[in-house]
């Protein structure tokens, strides 16, 4: 049986985690300057266009979204 009051505290708990990283990815996006929460380094935004550019078929291809060099933050957006 589900613990009511430990299923509403991970509902509160995503929705605030949600809402905190789409506030970080809209400073991204603006151009501001947003650090990684673990290693410290900015979060650079990549696009769709970006992460195929330049890449030959054996090389991985990242998905777009905003990330860090070191792979801490990584979190993926659907470009439509």
């Amino acid at each position: 049986m589900i613990d009511i009051e430990k299923f509403s505290a991970l509902q509160k708990a995503s929705k605030a985690s949600f809402f905190q990283q789409k506030k970080m990815m809209k400073k991204v996006m603006a151009g501001k300057t947003v650090l990684c929460l673990q290693c410290k380094q900015p979060l650079l935004l990549f696009t769709s266009e970006q992460s195929t550019q330049g890449r030959t078929l054996n090389e991985d291809t990242k998905p777009p979204g905003v990330r860090c060099k070191k792979g801490c933050t990584d979190l993926q957006l659907d470009f439509v």
